[in-house]
């Protein structure tokens, strides 16, 4: 029982963008671009309503060829009043390393896109 409250714990302390944060609806736009030893890349998306907050790209995993992220947000408190509606969210990060293109994925879709030198 110890090991698996353990575990559980340091999971949670390994990834904590995984223990609340949940994935943007969609993505409208993808940009990414290569200067120097880094990638820039920029999302612009929705969200199904207002309250969510810090919209950031996860890594979930890289190599020479692609980067793979997931865009994701923190949704608003259970019993929150919020409009009801798509929200615009913008999330970018940066990202030391060489590839050739960008994978980023939503709840409804994802987008690839070709690395700009």
């Amino acid at each position: 029982m110890n090991f698996l409250c353990l575990t559980l714990a340091a999971l949670l302390c390994a990834a904590p963008a995984l223990a609340a944060d949940k994935r943007v609806l969609r993505i409208d736009s993808l940009t990414a671009s290569q200067k120097g030893g880094a990638i820039l890349v920029q999302v612009r998306g929705a969200v199904p309503s207002g309250g969510w907050t810090k919209p950031h790209l996860h890594l979930l995993h890289g190599d020479s060829h692609t980067v793979a992220l997931e865009f994701l947000a923190a949704p608003p408190p259970p019993g929150m009043t919020v409009i009801d509606g798509l929200v615009p969210v913008t999330a970018s990060i940066s990202l030391k390393g060489r590839a050739t293109s960008v994978h980023v994925q939503a709840e409804e879709n994802e987008i690839t896109s070709q690395v700009v030198r």
